[in-house]
């Protein structure tokens, strides 16, 4: 079935983990034998062949560069403008890709259109481009308002203010506290510009004051549920009901502590806490019960987002198993057309209806 994946970090793992995403994903592994400098070596799951062959033809894809004051301890980057900086090397690799004829920008109804018309023709999909959403993880690279323009111009059309810990126009993550005037003058101009907001990595503060503050299109591309795994990461049943009002899509995400709870990083594993595709279902069936119906879940793997095989559920081997999610979904009694809106029509509706008014 025509997939869509509303989060991956796939220019981070070219230019910085030093991936070819172009290679079949056990060359990948491979050429990562014995190395240790980051934890998911050896272990990555995501490559062009194998979102081909999972029919994952069109995702949200990231440029993700954190800004980090100098009492901040996260990795990350000592000045706004080496972060943007970074962001734009990424940029520089989605464009070499589409030369390549691995990726195609989608920025609007007419490319949407064109391209699901181009996945869904029954032709086999291995030379296909891939379409990609762009999308900014944390708007710390965001120099001056005047770079979201640029941003958008070269074809940003998703932006989440916040990442992890505290952020330059939102809080993330584990902080705490509100956006104050920048924060707020950002969503204004992403509103005049209609990008996407992603509410994912929000503090609660920062969430409820952005919903506030913005009036345009929200979805949360990457977002599993606190009432099944206690964290602020995830959302409140109460934020929950909020997207729904707001006609969000909440993708549900894949790296492991979100999905089970009482994960031990660097201790726990996939096997040991039963982490499997079920766990998944489990948290869009909770969105679902507090929606009355399937039509705000979708997926939003966050697979490879800085994390391999070692913190994914443990049938999942590679990214094209995300097919096994349609007989999970209808063993639970989901009916073809919800199945069909997890793996793809509930995004395509909100892109319709975001890229179309």
């Amino acid at each position: 079935m025509f997939t869509i994946d509303a989060h991956l970090d796939l220019a981070m793992n070219a230019m910085e983990w030093n991936r070819d995403l172009r290679k079949p994903i056990h060359e990948i592994r491979g050429r990562e034998k014995g190395m240790t400098d980051k934890p998911d070596r050896e272990k990555g799951v995501v490559s062009f062949p194998e979102l081909r062959k999972g029919e994952i033809g069109l995702v949200v894809a990231t440029q993700i560069a954190r800004y980090v004051a100098p009492t901040n301890p996260l990795p990350g980057w000592n000045s706004p403008e080496q972060a943007w900086a970074q962001t734009q090397a990424q940029l520089a690799w989605y464009r070499t890709m589409e030369e390549a004829g691995e990726l195609v920008p989608i920025t609007d109804a007419a490319s949407l259109e064109r391209h699901i018309k181009l996945w869904t023709n029954g032709k086999d999909n291995q030379a296909k481009p891939i379409g990609y959403i762009l999308s900014l993880e944390g708007a710390d690279s965001l120099v001056t308002l005047d770079h979201l323009h640029r941003a958008y111009a070269y074809g940003l059309r998703a932006v989440g203010p916040g990442h992890y810990g505290p952020g330059r126009y939102a809080q993330g993550t584990d902080a705490t506290g509100g956006l104050g005037k920048n924060g707020q003058d950002l969503l204004k101009e992403m509103e005049k510009l209609n990008i996407i907001l992603d509410a994912t990595h929000l503090c609660d503060d920062s969430f409820w004051e952005a919903l506030d503050h913005f009036h345009g299109n929200v979805w949360a591309s990457h977002n599993n549920c606190r009432a099944l795994v206690n964290h602020n990461r995830q959302f409140s049943d109460e934020q929950i009901k909020e997207l729904i009002g707001r006609g969000a899509v909440i993708g549900g995400v894949m790296d492991a502590w979100m999905m089970v709870p009482g994960w031990v990083r660097k201790v726990s594993t996939p096997q040991g806490m039963h982490c499997n595709l079920e766990k998944l279902v489990d948290h869009m069936d909770h969105i679902c019960q507090i929606a009355g119906n399937a039509q705000h879940i979708a997926i939003g793997s966050d697979l490879d987002g800085a994390f391999g095989k070692e913190q994914s559920p443990y049938d999942v081997e590679t990214i094209a198993d995300l097919q096994k999610i349609p007989s999970l979904l209808a063993r639970r009694g989901y009916t073809s057309d919800d199945i069909e809106g997890v793996m793809n029509g509930n995004w395509l509706r909100f892109l319709r209806k975001a890229w179309n008014s």
